[in-house]
């Protein structure tokens, strides 16, 4: 077979991988929280909603049990926190994410060191891939990520295989009809590990200036 025949294959095949990829994850997309977002096998959600002045992302883990709730503090985040706890609505475990606007601005976060995605692929949709950030680790959760850059707020949360192999697909994130960044669902990497979902919020100069007046509201 010439080398144009032996192209015109591999093309073929690449395509309808490509193909392939996309009907899986186009049957995943469906109401989701906000109507428009992304469904993610296991996980419904997440949600991002403003408490008082603290971000609280959300989202259920339909595969995790819990016998009752649970509140780790997030490293370097003095006000925030992790906090589990059996799901009202299902058989699952609720994750809330809450994040101090306090810790966002005047916890110097931004200092910290710049980090990739656990396993050391680069963050999507950034450039440099990565991000200053802290990364740790609650017995349910193996290699959490919190990010923190000049314009965008970052959470990674890790879970099972997703059934998209080593792939990472980023789709736009919607909150009350807004879009307010995006989500990634990030496959396994080289070792098979490090699978999760990467949600990226919009932090420029206009978003953080309606935060500050938030937060000083409650300084």
């Amino acid at each position: 077979m010439n080398a144009f025949f032996m192209t015109a294959r591999k093309t073929k095949l690449l395509v309808t991988s490509l193909l392939l990829s996309a009907a899986l994850i186009s049957t995943s997309c469906g109401d989701g929280a906000d109507g428009r977002n992304i469904t993610i096998p296991g996980v419904i959600g997440p949600t991002v909603t403003l408490v008082e002045d603290n971000v609280l992302i959300s989202m259920v883990f339909e595969n995790l049990q819990v016998q009752g709730g649970l509140r780790y503090n997030i490293p370097k985040y003095t006000h925030s926190y992790i906090e589990l706890s059996p799901d009202f609505n299902s058989t699952g475990t609720l994750m809330a994410v809450s994040v101090s606007l306090k810790d966002v601005f005047d916890g110097g976060l931004q200092q910290l060191p710049p980090q990739t995605l656990p396993g050391g692929r680069a963050l999507p949709g950034v450039v440099g891939g990565r991000l200053p950030a802290v990364a740790f680790s609650i017995p349910q959760f193996h290699n959490l990520g919190v990010y923190l850059g000049p314009k965008v707020f970052g959470l990674f949360v890790p879970t099972g295989s997703l059934g998209i192999g080593q792939s990472i697909a980023t789709f736009r994130f919607y909150s009350s009809g807004t879009r307010t960044g995006n989500i990634s669902l990030v496959g396994e990497d080289a070792n098979g590990e490090n699978s999760g979902v990467l949600l990226l919020l919009d932090m420029g100069d206009s978003v953080k200036k309606r935060l500050a007046k938030i937060a000083n509201k409650y300084n």
